[in-house]
């Protein structure tokens, strides 16, 4: 399966992105450039878009589809589509502190380390629901590198919409998150017009 493989720090330098939002503390180290010329409407709608499917690490055949989902939802389109971005099963674990990053989260699901419902789940793009209980695997709580990233993200604030059993590793989604959930800065509105043309 196709992957975004660009460096994390330079593309979120370009896309005006801190990098603490993908999990990462530090800056990068590049002199920065003089002031660009005053971009577009597209370029402005393009780019909200582009920061977007960074974050999540969708690419653009997958995130035209949670966009058709999200208009035929009942509701706010942009709304909708952030909230299908956020019941991505990478998003979730990464959410709940299973790992430090998105793309290690992606790793973790791919590499079947993630439970749902007790069943080994290894579809990052699983749409997680209320009720569902995500966990570590048994076997995989054991690993050194597990243990680091549990003990790191120790204090992570957890979204409201997810609860977390520390004891028991066993994380639950409790509702669907809300857009006062989503913890940086993006106007899905771009988005949306922008697909919408």
């Amino acid at each position: 399966m196709a992957k975004n493989m660009q460096p994390i720090l330079k593309r979120c330098k370009a896309l005006g992105i801190s990098p603490t939002v993908m999990g990462i503390n530090k800056e990068t180290r590049r002199n920065p450039k003089p002031g660009r010329r005053k971009q577009s409407e597209y370029a402005v709608q393009l780019n909200e878009k582009q920061k977007a499917k960074f974050i999540y690490g969708v690419l653009e055949k997958q995130f035209r589809h949670y966009y058709e989902l999200a208009s035929k939802t009942q509701g706010v389109t942009g709304e909708n589509l952030l909230q299908l971005l956020e019941r991505r099963l990478d998003n979730v674990v990464y959410r709940l502190g299973f790992a430090n990053t998105r793309r290690e989260a992606r790793q973790m699901v791919n590499h079947g380390h993630i439970t749902v419902n007790g069943k080994r789940v290894d579809i990052p793009s699983y749409q997680v629901s209320p009720g569902e209980v995500i966990s570590i695997r048994e076997k995989s709580r054991g690993s050194e590198h597990v243990k680091q990233i549990l003990e790191k993200n120790a204090a992570t604030m957890i979204p409201k919409w997810l609860e977390l059993n520390r004891e028991t590793l066993q994380g639950k989604v409790v509702a669907l998150s809300e857009r006062s959930d989503i913890d940086f800065d993006i106007n899905e509105t771009l988005i949306v017009e922008l697909y919408s043309k």
